[in-house]
């Protein structure tokens, strides 16, 4: 089974479904990965930008991921450029996978980029013949989903929940390699912080450790 994460920025898709991954791949299914945005001079450190895009590769490797597809769109600069380039970017990846599975930001999040990015997703996603996707879900992400606003709109509400208790610490380990993105707890972008989370996740649904999910839809054959 193919299944594709689509990620605004590096580490998001780890702290949203870096279990997941490594459970899909543990099963045997091929994930793959679009990022959509890179850094760039001088809003970054020019000699930080080969590191990122290790980073990337290095926790692609620990969770199994068998290709990354990186759209090198500027990050934080969404909102500057139309959102057909975007929306045909995305769609271009998800018409050669044709995944089965495909994992989304969610809409509410305080980042501009996440939302670009979760309305790309939700136009190449959308239901067609000649596409074989048969599930989209939204994932949260620390220090995004929980920073939005407090209004009904953007609340994350989720009704999917992914047991991860043998594979937290194949998460913490992939985040791990996103040296430039940790940060000390109690920052909600921490290895602790993470792992809290994880926890909390679960006993909300009585495991160890969960991943949550929000279900966009599912298409039952």
């Amino acid at each position: 089974m193919n299944i594709l994460v689509i990620a605004p920025h590096p580490d998001d898709e780890v702290l949203g479904c870096g279990g997941t991954m490594a459970k899909h791949t543990s099963d045997g299914d091929e994930v793959y990965l679009c990022v959509a945005t890179k850094t760039y001079p001088p809003d970054w450190p020019e000699d930080e930008i080969p590191r990122r895009k290790q980073e990337v590769l290095k926790a692609n490797e620990i969770l199994g991921i068998k290709k990354t597809y990186f759209l090198d769109f500027p990050t934080v600069k969404l909102d500057t450029m139309p959102q057909k380039e975007l929306n045909e970017a995305i769609a271009q990846v998800v018409n050669k996978l044709q995944p089965e599975i495909v994992y989304i930001p969610h809409g509410g999040d305080v980042n501009s980029d996440h939302r670009l990015v979760f309305e790309a997703a939700m136009v190449a996603t959308r239901p067609r013949p000649a596409l074989a996707i048969r599930k989209v879900l939204c994932y949260e992400v620390l220090s995004e989903t929980e920073w939005a606003a407090p209004f009904t709109e953007n609340a994350f509400m989720p009704n999917v929940y992914v047991d991860i208790s043998g594979v937290l610490e194949t998460k913490l380990k992939a985040m791990s390699e996103y040296k430039l993105e940790l940060k000390d707890f109690p920052h909600p972008r921490s290895l602790e912080s993470i792992s809290a989370l994880a926890k909390i996740r679960g006993a909300t649904v009585g495991v160890e450790a969960a991943e949550a999910f929000r279900l966009i839809r599912e298409i039952l054959t």
